[in-house]
């Protein structure tokens, strides 16, 4: 009798242990929304790229483990409400957010759902966060901002182009961190010894009677605070600036690679990589509201020297020195 027992636990034994190794296998698999203001390419962007990285380095695979509900306005921000209403009906277990509008929208949109946000403004002065170090909110995630940047930018400009006397500063009044650029660049300006002229574009139609009155103005230089509007526009705003040889500068390096002339400002994929970390911390129990909001460690200096030989300027090698990178 006590063989036909041992022989029935061990029967049933090897029948449930396959089930039990099953049930220890199976895995979560988390749903990310992703949530941005320009078109999906159809091959991943560097920040995307980064962000799949940082992923992986922690442990989850696209397909696997991680579904990525990817949402893009196509540069239409009147479609983002709608877009991270999606995102909040599928019930996500967490939203990315790429860009100021981006993340307001998805702000609207939730909040239970946590919020990573990758944003081009300052989360305090825009209301997103009470506090960097602990938002209580569930919203996370890093400001691309930094105070001294605006300044940093207009030294560089400078720097570059040491004739630069009369400079045009193209902004929208309308964006809470624009107008902290704004006082950021006159504090410079003052320093350096540099007029400023305030171009203020609020929406798309501005431009129209903005430009010319910059080429009537003709100032020796322009800045263009990153905005939603000066980010849609760059590639504009970048060949008026060529066709009036004028040297410009804007803190996204989509700028100079749509052919402006310098950009200088926070590293975005490696925000975007970090970001992973935070969303893991999240996966693993976390609250977003216990999590600070970090700000940039890493900053790049994008120079294009084939725009600067059609403006006829030549930097000075004390500045392509300091490049992080030179388009040629």
């Amino acid at each position: 009798m006590r063989l036909i027992g041992l022989a029935v636990v061990l029967t049933l034994a090897l029948i449930s242990s396959p089930l039990s190794g099953e049930a220890q296998q199976a895995e979560k698999v988390w749903q990310i929304g992703y949530l941005l203001l320009p078109p999906l390419a159809e091959k991943p962007s560097v920040e995307r790229q980064a962000f799949l990285q940082g992923l992986r380095e922690r442990g989850y695979d696209e397909g696997r483990n991680v579904v990525i509900e990817y949402r893009s306005a196509a540069w239409n921000p009147e479609l983002l409400p709608d877009l991270a209403a999606e995102l909040v009906a599928r019930s996500v277990d967490v939203i990315l957010t790429a860009g100021p509008q981006a993340t307001l929208a998805a702000r609207e949109a939730t909040r239970t759902i946590p919020i990573v946000m990758i944003a081009e403004i300052d989360p305090i002065e825009s209301g997103l966060i009470a506090s960097l170090s602990r938002s209580s909110t569930n919203m996370t995630g890093f400001s691309g901002t930094m105070h001294g940047l605006a300044g940093k930018r207009l030294e560089l400009l400078r720097e570059a182009a040491p004739h630069v006397s009369l400079v045009s500063v193209i902004w929208n009044p309308r964006n809470v961190a624009a107008a902290a650029e704004w006082k950021e660049i006159q504090a410079a300006a003052r320093t350096l010894r540099v007029r400023l002229e305030s171009v203020e574009v609020r929406r798309a139609e501005d431009f129209v009677t903005a430009l010319p009155r910059i080429s009537r103005r003709r100032p020796a230089a322009v800045v263009m605070i990153q905005d939603t509007l000066t980010t849609t526009y760059r590639v504009i705003l970048a060949e008026f600036a060529v066709k009036n040889r004028l040297p410009a500068i804007m803190a996204a390096k989509t700028f100079p690679e749509a052919g402006g002339l310098m950009s200088y400002g926070s590293k975005t994929s490696d925000l975007f990589r970090r970001a992973a970390d935070q969303i893991d911390k999240i996966f693993k129990g976390a609250k977003p509201g216990d999590l600070p909001v970090e700000q940039p460690t890493k900053f790049e200096l994008v120079i294009n020297l084939k725009t600067a030989k059609a403006i006829g300027l030549t930097i000075p090698q004390s500045v392509l020195l300091r490049a992080d990178q030179v388009i040629e």
